[in-house]
């Protein structure tokens, strides 16, 4: 009689999406959670392989690390290099999406008259990075492109084209575009291959910061559509352990980046170089807990056991966008993108709070603390001077929780308005 291995009995039944699927997540039963987009969520399935690989590092960490280890990465490495369409040795990974982008920008060798690119809608983090970068010597500058939202696809690529155009480079300088495939806030897909396309033929390096986009993102082949450089979390929508992040370096851009972060043993000084020296650099650059980046091969099997990536995206697809429908009814308000082309497994929905109401710390910590008192989130922003929540749809949730969300939403958005005085937009 063969025994059935716990961390795979799941796959003895059939999946059931919806509430159903809550089971196979450690989520709390009473807390309704639209948020998966900020940190992920972990199954239990990886979280049971994490926990089983930790036992077996701790039984002989000497063992693992220096022979069981780097074996484990590779596959780890060539399963994520397959599902987004790359040679093996073109994928590395890192903690998360933020340290991805900065290996890259930090590796340029920037020069006084140089170009950087960014738009108003750049995650924090990576906005910073820019303006870190140009506010050191020797000061490359730092542009910034405006993008608000509503708007279209097209209108996106004309503006994105217009700016590039109008800010050409100096002889002999560079220029880069930090580009989002999806924008964090709001969570709308940009027309990002069309950009990279458009990078190529303006002579600008692109830099993808594809935070969500591995696990959201079908079919993804990035040898035929050609990044200069492509960052993904694997533990927000692949379902990875967090923090576990995809660098993806094509071969011919690997020169760039000449020292991992931090800086690892195995670096070799460019000048002595005899052969490729990016992967060896990212395979071990300082003790960090690497069970996360092992146990993305659990990740991905729990996923093909859901039936693959285009059923789990099928369904959070469609969720979205009935459910957004549902929330905005509950609300009175409206959805950000009606026609849902600029929407996959992220819908933004607009609060019934005033634009008047200014986001800052205080009005920030007033609407989070009211949302986890009451054992729900969803994120929440203001764009554009309307303030929204963005939804993100995962296999265990179902219309009604968007629904039971936007009751718990009013609630919130009634208190915030008396705490801080303020009245609807008339």
């Amino acid at each position: 009689m063969q025994l059935i291995d716990p961390a795979k009995a799941y796959k003895q039944e059939q999946p059931e999406f919806g509430n159903a699927m809550r089971k196979h997540f450690a989520l709390d039963p009473s807390y309704i959670n639209l948020n998966h987009g900020s940190y992920g969520t972990t199954p239990r399935p990886v979280l049971q392989a994490v926990s089983e690989l930790t036992t077996r590092i701790e039984a002989n960490p000497d063992l693992f690390h220096r022979v069981e280890f780097k074996p484990l990465l590779v596959e780890s490495r060539k399963q994520v290099a397959a599902l987004i369409g790359a040679k093996t040795d073109e994928v590395v990974l890192v903690s998360n999406a933020s340290m991805g982008v900065n290996a890259v920008l930090r590796n340029f060798e920037w020069e006084e008259g140089d170009i950087i690119f960014s738009f108003t809608t750049t995650y924090g983090s990576v906005s910073r990075t820019v303006q870190s970068i140009a506010d050191v010597s020797p000061h490359p500058t730092a542009s910034v492109i405006a993008l608000n939202f509503p708007t279209t696809h097209e209108e996106i690529l004309k503006g994105f084209k217009e700016h590039i155009q109008a800010t050409p480079a100096k002889p002999n300088k560079k220029r880069v575009a930090v580009i989002d495939s999806i924008v964090s806030n709001p969570g709308a897909l940009l027309p990002w291959k069309e950009m990279v396309a458009i990078c190529k033929e303006e002579d600008v390096w692109s830099v993808i910061d594809a935070a969500h986009s591995i696990g959201q993102e079908v079919g993804l082949n990035l040898t035929e559509i050609g990044p200069d450089f492509w960052i993904s979390n694997c533990h927000k929508w692949l379902y990875a352990k967090r923090s576990c992040a995809v660098l993806y370096v094509p071969e011919r851009n690997q020169h760039i980046i000449k020292t991992s972060i931090p800086t690892s043993a195995a670096y070799i000084s460019p000048a002595k170089r005899t052969g490729p020296n990016f992967v060896a650099q990212f395979e071990w650059n300082g003790t960090i807990d690497y069970a996360p980046y092992l146990t993305v091969v659990d990740a991905l099997e729990f996923r093909e056991w859901l039936g693959g990536e285009e059923k789990i995206n099928e369904y959070c697809h469609n969720l979205a966008i009935k459910g957004g429908q549902a929330l905005a009814k509950v609300l009175g308000t409206h959805v950000l993108d009606p026609e849902g082309h600029l929407t996959l497994n992220m819908v933004n929905v607009a609060l019934p709070l005033p634009g008047s109401l200014p986001e800052n710390l205080a009005t920030n910590a007033s609407i989070r603390n009211g949302m986890l008192n009451k054992k729900a989130y969803s994120a929440h922003f203001r764009h554009n001077g309307v303030w929204y929540t963005r939804c993100s749809a995962q296999v265990w949730n179902e219309v009604s929780d968007f629904e039971n969300l936007g009751k718990k939403w009013l609630e919130v958005c009634a208190d915030v308005k008396k705490e801080f005085g303020v009245s609807d937009d008339k």
